[in-house]
């Protein structure tokens, strides 16, 4: 992996930020698209511009094929057995949300137990929260060890004939865990429960494989992949997606439509009402390629080798508190300065020119088991190098000194 080739795919890379070269260590919320990404997208409105599923027109055919064949690109690349099985969204939070009040909605009654952790994003809870209320179902946690953790034990000590689903994300945002999907939908299964997994942060650092973990839901967001905002997607088993029904109506997911009934039409487009995300589809196709052509092994290698560096050399700051894992972690590092604001210190960091990520990051919960209020984040990807994160720690440490001198 040639880490200088790939930094002139990133144009906005290319800037000063308060005088300074930007370091951008905010990844985790969204990461930058590479030239591949914006071209593509610049061609379709150049070039192509039309809507599809409709025209029998040159330019809505041309539309159409490319919008699909992102599907199928999609398809290839977490391995799911079927393009049907392939649902674009806007993104994360309304895959999750579309399973939530559907799929939900239909498989859990009063009474039953839906599994989460407190490590979920904010959309990975309050769905199900929602859910849980109107169905007069329960929430179940599964416990977290010290270090932001799960035991594969602890999964099946809360699993019971009552558990109808396991909500989980495949990384976690905050701390860097990465958990064993696989095993966890394993033991989901054998009681006879389902799993839905929030996929955002795993999808653009590692492989994905839907078949090979047998998950039943797998959501994640293009805007986290290289590829644009406003699009995402969600993974269903056919059979599973076959019995659902969708949660919006209107143009192209029809089938038949009466003056007082209405059918809808078949796989995956029944749950994509209205003009899809055309460009952003498009777009996410390219992220994919360039994906592809770089390795997503080699990515994982890469920002583990990058993760590390920087873990090192903040555990030698006096002051520094890191959450989570310190092995086997996914490429984000969250922490606290003693004696300095997140706030204060994301501010602190940006008149050097380095974007870092400072609040509770959409995980309350998981801020309120960690006991504090809130956390800086650094996260880190395949255009980062070694000489940022340097030039990080250096500017941590302007930080620290002039927040916590004495004078």
């Amino acid at each position: 992996m040639d880490i200088n080739t790939i930094r002139t795919d990133f144009p906005i890379l290319n800037q000063e930020v308060n005088g300074n070269p930007l370091i951008y260590l905010d990844t985790s919320a969204t990461s930058q698209s590479p030239s591949q990404v914006i071209d593509a997208m610049n061609d379709y409105y150049k070039d192509y511009n039309s809507n599809v599923h409709r025209g029998v027109h040159t330019l809505g055919t041309k539309a159409t094929d490319a919008y699909e064949q992102a599907r199928m690109k999609v398809r290839g690349f977490i391995n799911a057995q079927r393009y049907e099985e392939i649902v674009f969204t806007r993104g994360t939070t309304s895959a999750i949300n579309l399973v939530a009040r559907s799929f939900g909605e239909e498989n859990v009654s009063e009474g039953d137990d839906i599994v989460v952790t407190e490590m979920e994003h904010h959309a990975n809870i309050v769905p199900w929260q929602e859910l849980a209320k109107r169905k007069n179902a329960n929430l179940v946690f599964i416990p977290l060890e010290a270090d932001g953790t799960i035991k594969l034990e602890n999964v099946e000590a809360v699993m019971t004939d009552r558990t109808k689903i396991v909500a989980i994300t495949h990384v976690s945002n905050v701390l860097g865990t990465i958990n064993d999907i696989g095993s966890i939908a394993e033991i989901a299964h054998r009681h006879g429960a389902y799993i839905a997994v929030d996929g955002a942060q795993a999808v653009p650092h590692m492989s994905v494989d839907v078949q090979a973990m047998d998950v039943d839901f797998y959501a994640f967001s293009g805007h986290k992949m290289l590829g644009p905002t406003g699009i995402g997607v969600l993974y269903g088993k056919a059979e599973l997606l076959d019995k659902m029904e969708p949660i919006e109506y209107g143009g192209d997911m029809i089938d038949f439509v009466d003056l007082r009934e209405s059918t809808w039409t078949d796989l995956p487009v029944k749950f994509e009402a209205g003009t899809p995300m055309i460009a952003e589809a498009i777009g996410l196709s390219a992220a994919i390629d360039y994906i592809n052509q770089v390795g997503a092994d080699e990515i994982l290698r890469y920002e583990q080798e990058l993760v590390k560096y920087a873990y090192d050399k903040m555990a030698q700051i006096e002051g520094m508190e890191m959450y989570g894992p310190k092995e086997e972690r996914a490429g984000l590092i969250t922490f606290n300065l003693e004696g300095v604001h997140p706030h204060d210190l994301a501010t602190a960091l940006d008149t050097d020119g380095v974007a870092v990520r400072a609040g509770h990051h959409c995980a309350q919960p998981l801020m309120k088991f960690l006991e504090v209020s809130s956390t800086a984040r650094a996260s880190f990807y395949l255009y980062n190098t070694k000489d940022e994160i340097d030039y990080f720690i250096d500017s941590l440490e302007r930080t620290k000194e002039f927040f916590t001198h004495e004078f």
